[in-house]
């Protein structure tokens, strides 16, 4: 390729000057900047280059000269490669750094200096926190393995210690992969889109113990399906519900749209805040409940909530947000497009018996829209976005709601920095440091909670 520095299958040695937002390290020759996995600023290495583009390229590391002071000794190179804990080679201190310095630098691009981040609130323990595993299979010298694939690749990687699951979940996952053994299910086959199982899937309350085992298959017959789910109960009694997911598309989303339940509770149970929800198979609920409940106590306290306001919750899922703040607020909106998170909602409103809060289906757009037309007043508004954060039309309907005070969760720095420049363009005000939390320790992902003040109240 004309005017790049380097080629591909090219051997350089190299100083790491950064990290990149995904957590690769990054050498330059010249001004060209090549991302290299497993590498850390500081660290003088022997790089291949593996893929040249025009702006820049990647390259693995064939030897390293020396280990950065931030290197985490005994990192697994699997964890790295199938994108499971892409930082666990950097020590959990250097992890929280450089999650606050994600956003500094990206409020810097977009001239917003003036406002702080605070230190990144980490866990006590960064490890075996996820309270859902979504684990594929495949047949491994024939028979049925659990793993992971490479990052960018087809390539499976078996594994039966996940490191960042409920080392709970693992153990069931190894009996639920052995009673299938002994069943002889196969594993589905992408490539000829044949075989049955495609993934086990496994949620657990983190403070009920509960535990949902799911069978996500290619086709509809599950053969034994009712005494594979007897044997999963008889091995693991804290299993209290099993469905069998039917996904027959060619696709990489996990779940289909049609399921039954083989054994058990159609519903596990687990707490927030000491709130009760209920969790079906497609429910939305945090995978770190720990961190969830100390990002929405901050939020909460963040609204400066006195009993007698009105909140609207423009992304509610399951109602996990609006149902902490009913406790503190007089009336409390929330709004989500997934009518099945909705009717969650609802049934977790009455199995706390909270009567202050109204759920509604629809898009937080079309409901802000609705609000603002019926000169709706609300005193603070929440937003809690999926990554691509605000539409738009839904900070125009912000803007014309006119909240005292905007709390926003984010789990997308990106998209948050974006979404506060145009709110600071149009008389909101950071009140206070952004405050990150690390919701997903050892990965890249960075949450984080805004507060937003209008400045001519």
């Amino acid at each position: 390729m004309k005017n790049v520095p380097v080629q591909k299958n090219q051997e350089l040695e190299l100083t790491i000057e950064d990290l990149s937002y995904q957590g690769r390290g990054v050498a330059k020759v010249g001004h060209y900047p090549l991302f290299i996995e497993n590498a850390l600023p500081g660290e003088k290495i022997l790089a291949h280059v593996l893929k040249v583009s025009k702006n820049y390229g990647f390259a693995k590391v064939v030897e390293r000269y020396n280990d950065s002071p931030e290197r985490q000794a005994n990192s697994k190179l699997a964890y790295l490669q199938t994108g499971i804990a892409p930082l666990q080679h950097l020590t959990y201190q250097a992890q929280l750094q450089f999650k606050q310095n994600q956003l500094r630098e990206l409020l810097h691009k977009v001239h917003l200096d003036q406002i702080a981040v605070a230190p990144t609130v980490g866990m006590a323990e960064p490890l075996h926190y996820r309270n859902k595993a979504q684990i594929p299979v495949r047949m491994v010298n024939g028979q049925l393995e659990t793993g992971f694939f490479k990052q960018r690749s087809h390539q499976f990687v078996v594994l039966h210690d996940f490191l960042i699951q409920d080392p709970r979940i693992d153990q069931i996952l190894m009996v639920v992969r052995d009673i299938l053994r002994e069943f002889e299910i196969p594993a589905y086959n992408e490539p000829a889109h044949s075989g049955i199982l495609r993934h086990i899937v496994i949620r657990r309350g983190h403070y009920s113990g509960e535990v949902m085992v799911i069978l996500v298959t290619r086709s509809r017959k599950l053969p034994a399906a009712n005494q594979i789910a007897q044997e999963i109960i008889e091995h693991c009694p804290d299993v209290v519900s099993v469905y069998q997911n039917i996904n027959p598309a060619r696709t990489n989303v996990i779940l289909g749209k049609t399921e039954k339940l083989l054994a058990g509770k159609e519903q596990i149970t687990d707490q927030l805040n000491g709130i009760n929800f209920a969790i079906s198979p497609q429910s939305f609920f945090q995978v770190n409940s720990l961190q969830t409940e100390k990002i929405y106590q901050f939020a909460i306290e963040a609204a400066h909530l006195t009993g007698q306001e009105t909140v609207i919750d423009a992304y509610c899922g399951i109602g996990t947000i609006s149902l902490n703040l009913a406790l503190q607020a007089k009336r409390v909106l929330g709004v989500e497009i997934v009518p099945e998170a909705i009717a969650d909602a609802k049934k977790n409103a009455a199995l706390n018996r909270i009567k202050n809060v109204e759920f509604q289906v629809g898009s937080a757009v079309e409901w802000m829209k609705k609000w603002a037309d019926q000169d709706l007043k609300p005193d603070v508004v929440v937003f809690d976005p999926p990554r691509k954060g605000l539409d738009s039309e839904v900070l125009a309907s912000a803007l014309q709601l006119a909240p005292k005070r905007i709390v926003y969760v984010s789990c997308n720095p990106a998209t948050l920095v974006r979404d506060l420049r145009f709110l600071a363009d149009h008389g909101y005000a950071v009140a206070q440091p952004i405050q990150p939390f690390d919701q997903f320790p050892q990965t890249n992902h960075v949450e984080s909670v805004t507060v937003l003040e209008r400045t001519d109240k």
